[in-house]
């Protein structure tokens, strides 16, 4: 990769990688921010500058009909796709022309699929190619109106009609809360072949006051092997306060995005905030990320009223790699590491429900040094589910709602 060069206009400049330069100039988020008076705590962590790059590229429709709220997106041989739609609680195939399969559902754990609830995330296996196993997380529901996050796992048996045997349960959030919201949930493959599982805090007050008490798995990332046992080397092995030994890092909002750094190996996140305050976390081991106690956002209504200890820094909490004031309601997040788009290498790439944009970073180790933003759909406020790299180095979208869409950015001629 080219390094950056450095570039000064009245005194200001900016170099980032990639062989791009960008000039100091206004930043790209240009709406009002809440308005509570917080200050980001370095240059930087917010409304970075804003980017232009001369990349060009086309957006094809892949599925263009078929699919009903679906989540995520995965890459299968033969350039097929593996699609979860979130409130039926069930999967469907995609191949290359964009024809979708009948639904997979049978033997698939039933889901919550009420409110932000239902079939979340898919991954495959580490060693698909040998074993055709794979991972999925899901609002389970249980007694009395209870429900928590879960995953399971199985094998996807291919063919003209596809399904999915030797189905277990490998992890359930605990405790279960009855509420429709904040369920989280990526899954992501370290590694050294553990699973890490992001999740939320439920929503409401009494399960979000649990998300810095390291005896509840609410509003926590999770670290598990894929038989649901437990890494010896978790945090929290061992602790005689009663700490989970799942938990991996904790005082967490509600983490929709994430992925693992391919250099670093490190887990970068990115989580909705309240009103304001949507941030991306580099996830490292044993942390408190701060929700409820300190964050850049304020609650929902038009009255600003700050959340916990109405700060946004505290000694012994992180601090967020970025933060959105407004918001961009996260879909999911990606690291572009192909060569399809040179000038992209290297972009963290975020995905937004609301507005319906996808922003592209460019970073500097830990530090976002600018902000691209870009409306791929052709429709007005579609919102994006998912971003995904495919093997072919093109940027896939799922986009999100009851007439969703799997769209394919690729170079322009």
């Amino acid at each position: 990769m080219r390094v950056g060069i450095m570039a000064a206009i009245s005194g200001a400049a900016l170099a980032i990688g990639a062989g791009l330069v960008a000039i100091a100039q206004p930043p790209a988020e240009t709406r009002d921010p809440n308005k509570a008076a917080y200050t980001p705590a370095f240059a930087g962590q917010t409304r970075a500058p804003a980017l232009t790059t001369d990349t060009r590229y086309e957006v094809k429709e892949v599925v263009a009909s078929g699919l009903a709220s679906p989540w995520a997106v995965e890459f299968l041989p033969g350039g097929r796709f593996l699609i979860t739609e979130r409130i039926a609680g069930q999967f469907r195939i995609a191949d290359a022309a964009g024809k979708v399969s009948a639904p997979i559902k049978s033997g698939v754990p039933v889901v919550h699929g009420v409110g932000q609830g239902g079939l979340l995330d898919v991954a495959l296996d580490p060693n698909f190619a040998i074993n055709q196993m794979i991972y999925w997380s899901y609002s389970e529901p249980g007694a009395d109106g209870r429900n928590n996050t879960a995953v399971a796992k199985g094998k996807l048996v291919d063919g003209a009609t596809p399904s999915i045997k030797d189905i277990t349960v490998i992890y359930r959030q605990r405790p279960a809360f009855a509420s429709n919201q904040h369920f989280g949930s990526r899954l992501v493959f370290a590694k050294d072949g553990t699973l890490f599982v992001t999740q939320g805090d439920r929503g409401a007050l009494p399960a979000r006051m649990q998300a810095q008490d390291l005896k509840s798995g609410i509003g926590k990332i999770v670290r598990i092997n894929t038989d649901g046992s437990i890494p010896k080397d978790n945090p929290f092995v061992g602790a005689a306060n009663g700490a989970l030994p799942e938990i991996w890092s904790y005082g967490h909002r509600n983490v929709q995005g994430a992925f693992l750094h391919p250099v670093t190996g490190e887990l970068w996140e990115l989580e909705h905030g309240p009103q304001g305050g949507d941030e991306i976390n580099v996830a490292r081991k044993g942390k408190d990320y701060g929700w409820p106690t300190i964050t850049y956002g304020v609650e929902y209504g038009g009255t600003l009223r700050k959340i916990g200890d109405g700060a946004t820094q505290k000694a012994g909490m992180e601090q967020p790699v970025y933060f959105w004031d407004p918001v961009i309601a996260p879909g999911a997040l990606t690291y572009y590491n192909a060569d399809l788009f040179p000038k992209w290498k290297g972009s963290v790439f975020a995905a937004g429900l609301n507005p319906s944009f996808v922003a592209r970073l460019t970073v500097d180790g830990e530090k976002v040094t600018g902000e691209e933003r870009f409306k791929f759909s052709d429709r007005a406020n579609e919102r994006y589910r998912d971003i995904n790299i495919g093997p072919d180095g093109a940027i896939y979208l799922l986009t999100d709602g009851p007439n969703a869409r799997l769209l394919k950015v690729v170079p322009k001629a």
